[in-house]
């Protein structure tokens, strides 16, 4: 049997209301006492005090009734949005085929779980397939365009063998959100977002289980690796964001050298690099990494959580634009060896030998 919903708004049940119950009984009986009483209407000093009070009483319990009854409205709102945030940009596992993971993101509008960057890690029979990515602007507006991203990722990324595929979907899932006509009656016509000059910045990653590493870029900041040191994992002019310009009949998927057992990839959003503090000096990124990777090894959480730190001591906790960081460390052993662990006190991790090429 199917079950009809009605369509008609459910009425506010009878506990909303309760805390402005008692203000108003008492003011119902102040009102009825001043117009009705003999004595309320006398002129002297004592009379015009317990006026005074029943009154004060009676107004402040209405404003107190309110804003019990607001701020719980606003815990209920504010869990719903939180809720639907993480389901948006939900969490990554400690750990995922062998690889651990880590990840956050700083938004730069108060109160907000998330913003307008982007990023997800997901095994598939391809690899395990990264994104990270930045919508322009920032903020609760941008959330149009990191859900479509990132709805088309999902599906994608175990569907399409190569990631020029995955690329091409994604931008077709952007084009048909930018698409869409406006939802609002006082938007622009170019889209939900209201500008036909929306684009997203992506980096996408493949990770194989032998660690080799392919990666395309569009217009998204080369992530780090971090072994020895902390250095870009690769170079280049990257292809212009999503949704900027069409796609290029050939897409140009780099191969990097191999993610050895131990190191790490450091992903980041622009926010990271182009932060800066009150005397306008811009956030030291790479060098943060550096001293991060001359240390004994930390976990990923570790590091996210260090990089964290030092960006918002460096910003006094002010951002202007929002911050998306994702470390990815390969702890897969390769078939007959052995990992040397980092002993206490030294001033750099053992690197594992290299793989034969």
């Amino acid at each position: 049997m199917i079950r009809r919903w009605s369509r008609r708004p459910r009425r506010r049940g009878a506990g909303s209301l309760a805390p402005l119950a008692l203000p108003t009984l008492w003011g119902a009986v102040a009102v009825t006492w001043k117009l009705t009483c003999p004595l309320a209407r006398q002129d002297d000093m004592a009379t015009r005090i317990a006026t005074s009070a029943v009154f004060f009483a009676v107004g402040t319990g209405l404003v107190v009734g309110i804003c019990r009854g607001l701020r719980r409205e606003l815990r209920q709102i504010e869990a719903i949005a939180q809720a639907a945030q993480r389901v948006l940009l939900r969490p990554l596992p400690p750990r995922l085929d062998g690889l651990a993971l880590a990840g956050t993101q700083l938004p730069a509008v108060r109160g907000a779980v998330v913003g307008g960057d982007l990023y997800e890690v997901v095994s598939t029979p391809y690899g395990v397939r990264v994104i990270i990515g930045d919508v322009r602007g920032h903020g609760l507006a941008a959330l149009g365009a990191v859900a479509a991203v990132l709805g088309s990722f999902r599906e994608a990324a175990y569907e399409e063998p190569g990631l020029g595929g995955l690329l091409r979907r994604l931008d077709r899932a952007l084009q048909r959100y930018l698409g869409e006509p406006p939802r609002d009656e006082g938007a622009q016509q170019a889209g939900p977002g209201g500008s036909a000059e929306d684009f997203v910045t992506v980096l996408l990653l493949d990770i194989h289980r032998n660690g080799d590493v392919l990666v395309l870029n569009c217009g998204h900041p080369w992530p780090y690796r971090i072994g020895h040191d902390a250095e870009p994992l690769a170079t280049g002019v990257p292809l212009p964001p999503l949704g900027a310009f069409p796609l290029p009949d050939t897409l140009p998927v780099r191969r990097c050298d191999r993610l050895l057992p131990g190191e790490a990839l450091f992903l980041h959003t622009d926010g990271a690099a182009e932060a800066r503090d009150a005397g306008g000096r811009f956030f030291p990124l790479e060098e943060v990494l550096g001293r991060a990777a001359g240390r004994v090894p930390r976990s990923p959480a570790a590091l996210v959580e260090e990089v964290r730190a030092a960006l918002l001591a460096h910003t006094d906790g002010h951002l202007d634009d929002d911050v998306a960081f994702v470390v990815v460390r390969n702890d897969r052993v390769p078939a007959g060896r052995v990992l040397v662990p980092a002993q206490p006190g030294t001033a750099r991790p053992v690197r594992p030998a290299p793989f034969p090429r």
